[in-house]
Parts: C-alpha cells; structure tokens; sequence
C-alpha cells in the first residue's frame, strides 16, 4: 500500500507526544475514536492514519512522523490538503514541516511545467542565476509603471514583475498596464537586445484569473505572477497544469496564515502543485528567516524529486543591491534575484542601480564554484 508521509512539529512533551500523534492520525483522517475505526477491517487498513515515528526536536517539542493511506486523498488537491493538514491546522501546538508524496501522488499532482528549464528558455540566461525586480508602488498610473518596466529592461534584468499588490485599480487597470508594459519592454528589446519578461499579476475569483490570463497570453506575456495563497491552492494547481501555457510564478503573500512551515510550503508544496518559481522571504531581508531555512527552501524547489521538474528559487523580501553578490553565493546558479524598491531609492539612478544590480549578479556567478 502506497502511503503518503507527513512531518508535524508538536509543542508537547515527550510523555504525551504518541498520545497527541495518534489523536492526529485519526483526526486527519478517519475521525472518530480508535476503536470506533477498528470496527471495520477496511476503514481500519485502508483509511486510518499510523504514526510511523516520534522524535525529540532539538529547539523543542516533538518531530512526528505520520503515514496515511494514499486511497485517502482521492489524488485530488483539495482532499490532498484536507489530509495534510485539514482539521490539524486548528490546533495551535501544531506545524506542518514536511511532506512525502509516494509516485501515484506526485504523477497526479505534477508539479511545475516549465520549472528552471522553461524559465531559462523564456530569458535566454544560461550558467548564472536570474535578475528580477518589480514594478511598483502601488498607486502610480499606467504611464509611470510602464517607464519603469522599460527602465528596468534597459538594464538587461532578466523579469520584471507587477507587484504582487497591483490588480485591476483606477489608476493602473490591468489591460491597459499589460499592453503598456508589454510595449515598453519590447521597445527596449529593440534597443538593447535583451529580451526582459514581463510577467502581470492575476488577483481574484477564479473566473477573473482566467480572463486576465487569456488576455495576457493573447498580448503575448510569457509569464505571470500568482499569490497561490490568495486565489486558493486547487485553483493554483489547476491554472499551472492546465490553464497556463506559460511559466507561472509563486507568489508568497498570505503565506504566514498558514500552519506550514516555510521550507514545506514554499520549499515542497508550491512546486508539488506546480510553480515554476516560487518567491520567499529571504535571510537578510526586511523579514525574520534564517539562512539555514532558506537554503532548505531552495534545496526543496531544486532537489531530485521522481518525475518532478525542478523550480526556480525566489530570494526576495528586501534584498538590495548591497546585499546581492552574498545572495548569489548562498544560493548558486539556479536561482532568480529580486530586488524590488532599494533600485528605486535615487529617483535619477534607477537605469543606473538596474544596470549595477545586473552587473552584480554577473560578476557575482563569474565567482561561483
């Protein structure tokens, strides 16, 4: 039998932790008392979660392990969450640390389509890691978001994104800003040669999502942006597998909400459904995340995973031009920079900021082992 194996963080004692982990086995799964499960021999073998292993964290608490019946999650996303972290998320002693699908869920979920390889192909950049920055603040009209957006590509950054708080405003709606970006970028291509990606950002219902994707793909954008968070996570794994026909981009916003820990939502989950780049706070950023936990994030975007293409890591939060040759060499090749407002602080230098940015990172891989 396939089992589908989840790492919890338990704020318990050693003395109650088996008596906690059991109680969530049967929570996430059956939910009923014992031996109201073991009534029925095909609940009780084909149903009821097992607690495979406990063991003490050393920043305290308890590491447990538990194994549920794949059958369990139908292999469908919503009940996959359901049995991941469904009724245990309401408990306050409880966190999500990691999660091991066996091959039949991999297979169904799928994970990125594009991943590292696409994005590469979409930028051209080939043996160092990728440049991105944002479009922004919000509340600047089209006009001004599109001379950023052109700025930025003079530069020869490699992406610039909407920000993630840019939807459909007064004063920027979304198809005049994708045309106007869309325009801006090319005529730098014309001018520079370096092809920038824009990629807009797609807020909403999910009937609203689809609309603006078509109508980007049809002006002819070669990414987007998503807050998987915020549109809802089956709906996220639908419009990478399914919908899209270009690399989508993970972005993290409401992300703290969830009981996950960072390295199992933005370092596992998010590639599991399916973006090609996920975006995470980074250490030394204006957020509290260690270095540790961010190289285990990228390590679980990059790392073999069966049949899975790998993504594309994110650093951001506030990483800035004073800060990015370390970036690159914590994080290697197979990563994507993104510097947001530090290149805006000298209202005159933004070209010239850009183009250090770009240069930084260059030189910064140049020295990569």
């Amino acid at each position: 039998m396939e089992l589908l194996r989840v790492t919890y963080h338990l704020d318990v004692d050693e003395a109650s932790a088996e008596a906690r982990a059991e109680a969530m086995a049967r929570e996430q799964t059956v939910e009923v008392p014992r031996e109201v499960a073991l009534r029925d021999p095909v609940v009780a073998r084909e149903a009821l979660g097992r607690v495979e292993k406990l063991e003490e964290d050393p920043e305290g608490g308890i590491r447990a392990t538990l194994a549920y019946p794949v059958a369990t999650t139908a292999l469908d996303v919503a009940q996959f969450l359901n049995v991941v972290f469904g009724n245990s998320s309401l408990h306050d002693d409880v966190r999500c640390l990691d999660i091991d699908p066996p091959p039949s869920l991999l297979a169904a979920l799928g994970g990125p389509c594009f991943g590292v390889p696409g994005l590469r192909r979409a930028t051209g950049a080939v043996g160092r890691p990728l440049t991105c920055t944002a479009i922004k603040p919000m509340g600047l009209a089209t006009p001004a978001l599109a001379a950023l957006a052109g700025t930025f590509a003079r530069a020869g950054i490699d992406v610039v994104k909407d920000d993630h708080g840019l939807a459909d405003q007064p004063w920027s709606p979304f198809r005049e800003r994708v045309r106007a970006c869309l325009g801006a970028v090319e005529r730098a291509a014309d001018e520079t040669g370096h092809r920038t990606v824009y990629a807009p950002n797609l807020i909403g219902t999910p009937r609203r999502v689809l609309d603006a994707l078509r109508y980007a793909e049809d002006a002819g954008v070669r990414a987007v942006l998503v807050s998987p968070m915020l549109i809802g996570l089956p709906f996220f794994s639908e419009l990478c597998q399914r919908r899209a026909s270009v690399p989508v981009l993970a972005h993290p916003a409401f992300g703290g909400a969830l009981r996950f820990a960072p390295e199992a939502l933005f370092g596992r989950l998010l590639r599991l459904l399916g973006a090609d780049a996920v975006i995470f706070v980074s250490f030394g950023s204006r957020f509290r995340q260690s270095e540790q936990s961010c190289r285990r994030i990228a390590d679980g975007l990059r790392c073999p995973w069966g049949h899975l293409l790998p993504s594309l890591p994110v650093p951001a939060g506030g990483v800035t031009l004073a800060s990015a040759q370390k970036v690159v060499e914590a994080y290697g090749r197979d990563a994507m920079l993104l510097v947001g407002g530090d290149l805006q602080v000298d209202e005159g230098g933004v070209l010239e900021r850009s183009r250090r940015f770009v240069e930084a990172v260059r030189d910064a891989a140049a020295g990569l082992p």
